[in-house]
């Protein structure tokens, strides 16, 4: 879930994982992680275990403690995995009631801010954010460690392509930076094809829409949390979990 701060210039997001939809959707629970999230943003907490340490919003007993309680009522296993603390020009998104959540920012002038079309234009970015696998804003993001393992992967495709065997190695070299370039397109969000207009990039997009409002947008970071993402399905031994709980 996501909450904007009351001045809508900072957003927390926070990942809160239960085992079954049906409690997920629970409004007690949802509650919960709205409280979660009032927490974060009062606190500004360095990280989970400092969150759970913090006072829950409205609240007498710590993050922890209502956590636990909510496990013990609830009687399924409950977790915090994740959250980040984002300040700026914001915009954010949440897709299929916490399937995944988007926060991105922007380097954006008093122009572009004041135009009333600005929020769909930012809005349009998130939902790129949500439909496409970006990994990250730029090209300029992209570690040197990930390029250079990218060129060696390139390289070897082209030599071991017997149509390219007796090929000079500076056309080698070129045909590795172009298929370098289609990767960029692929994970740079300011590269990738824009997903209402797949003529032109994202980045494009903005500057088209920024030249329009006589103002300028650029595209600063973001974040994306998908539920679930890289956890490993497991069986757990619930009431041993419950039972070590109790004993603490």
């Amino acid at each position: 879930d996501i909450m904007l701060s009351d001045d809508k210039q900072t957003a927390a997001m926070v990942e809160v994982n239960s085992e079954t939809d049906f409690v997920a959707k629970n409004e007690t629970f949802r509650d919960f992680v709205r409280a979660i999230l009032r927490t974060i943003l009062n606190n500004r907490p360095a990280d989970v275990d400092a969150l759970m340490a913090c006072k829950l919003d409205g609240s007498d007993e710590t993050v922890e403690a209502e956590l636990k309680g909510k496990i013990f009522t609830i009687g399924e296993k409950l977790s915090i995995r994740r959250f980040v603390v984002v300040e700026g020009v914001l915009t954010t998104y949440i897709h299929g009631n916490g399937v995944s959540g988007v926060i991105v920012k922007f380097d954006a002038d008093a122009a572009a801010q004041k135009a009333a079309n600005f929020a769909e234009v930012t809005k349009n970015v998130a939902l790129q954010v949500a439909s496409m696998e970006c990994r990250y804003v730029n090209r300029d993001a992209v570690p040197e460690d990930v390029i250079n393992s990218e060129t060696e992967i390139n390289l070897a495709k082209i030599a071991n392509d017997p149509k390219n065997a007796n090929k000079p190695d500076e056309i080698k070299a070129k045909m590795a930076g172009g298929m370098l370039n289609k990767f960029f397109a692929n994970v740079c969000l300011d590269e990738q094809a824009y997903v209402k207009e797949d003529n032109i990039s994202v980045k494009q997009y903005l500057d088209r829409e920024a030249k329009a409002m006589g103002g300028s947008i650029k595209l600063v970071e973001f974040y994306r949390y998908e539920k679930g993402e890289g956890l490993e399905k497991r069986e757990d031994n619930f009431a041993e979990e419950i039972a070590n709980m109790v004993n603490k």
